[in-house]
């Protein structure tokens, strides 16, 4: 018995056929992750990134306006550091 070139048509159109709703059964497991995933990444991690985003930038501000006076404090401390060595040592040389 041979086969047709028709015959061997139905047969690969049967075997895609088959291969393809296979394929499917397959993938869809993939599929349900990948939506699953999207789902976390607009649901949660978008909206914790807002959120880091909102507390970042006021802190930052703040941080900006700070930097002089932390400046001065700083200076403001180097000149108490001089004063209280100086008055030590002429408390010593009193004693």
């Amino acid at each position: 018995m041979s086969l047709t070139n028709e015959d061997l048509l139905a047969i690969s159109q049967l075997l895609d056929v088959k291969l393809d709703s296979k394929l499917a059964a397959e993938l869809q497991p993939l599929k349900d992750d990948i939506r699953d995933m999207k789902l976390h990444l607009e649901n949660i991690t978008d909206k914790n990134i807002q959120l880091l985003a909102e507390n970042y930038v006021p802190a930052a501000k703040r941080y900006e306006k700070a930097v002089p006076e932390i400046q001065a404090m700083k200076a403001d401390i180097e000149i108490l550091k001089k004063v209280v060595t100086n008055h030590s040592e002429r408390l010593q040389k009193i004693s």
